[in-house]
């Protein structure tokens, strides 16, 4: 039986003829979106949404059209609304960490002493040790939440270098603190 026959099956509401079309394009459909799923991404789902919204849409396709186009068509849709889902959840993280971060911050320094809240206290102690254009670089990104670009702009340097620095800036901090707190713990 040919796959324009299987089709023509499937449009009649048999089930067995879709699962036969699955299984002859699972592994292309989902080594093509392997190969270009983004970092974070799930293959595997993007795949399994294709197929399902293959069947769903199977009326619309015309017999005798290339069925390989019409079904990698739709999984470069699924894909591309992967992406977007992934960019929003990387946007809304963005935003949502330096914020979350000044919030815990302005609380601990609510407290009276450092020695309510010996993080705190190693944090600055951390900050102080790291030199001005470092804290500079903190300040304007989480103190003042510039924009990544705008911080580029301000030191002639790539978004992309910007973020490789803050996220060197930030191990840096926490290996700080922990090594503050280790040697808390052993005195």
């Amino acid at each position: 039986m040919g796959l324009d026959e299987q089709i023509e099956q499937v449009q009649a509401g048999n089930l067995d003829a879709f699962a036969e079309i699955v299984r002859l394009y699972e592994r292309p459909i989902r080594a093509w979106l392997v190969s270009r799923c983004p970092p974070g991404g799930d293959a595997d789902e993007v795949a399994q949404k294709t197929f399902v919204q293959a069947f769903k849409r199977i009326d619309d396709f015309a017999i005798g059209t290339d069925f390989r186009a019409w079904l990698f068509t739709i999984a470069r849709y699924q894909l591309m609304a992967e992406c977007t889902r992934l960019q929003r959840m990387a946007d809304y993280h963005s935003r949502y960490a330096p914020h979350a971060l000044n919030q815990e911050l302005e609380r601990r320094a609510a407290g009276d002493s450092d020695a309510q809240n010996p993080l705190l206290g190693h944090l600055r102690s951390c900050l102080e040790e790291m030199g001005e254009k470092p804290r500079q670089i903190l300040n304007w990104r989480y103190g003042e939440e510039k924009p990544l670009a705008e911080i580029a702009e301000l030191t002639n340097r790539s978004v992309g270098a910007i973020k490789k620095h803050l996220f060197q800036l930030r191990k840096a901090l926490y290996e700080c603190i922990q090594r503050k707190q280790a040697t808390e713990a052993g005195q």
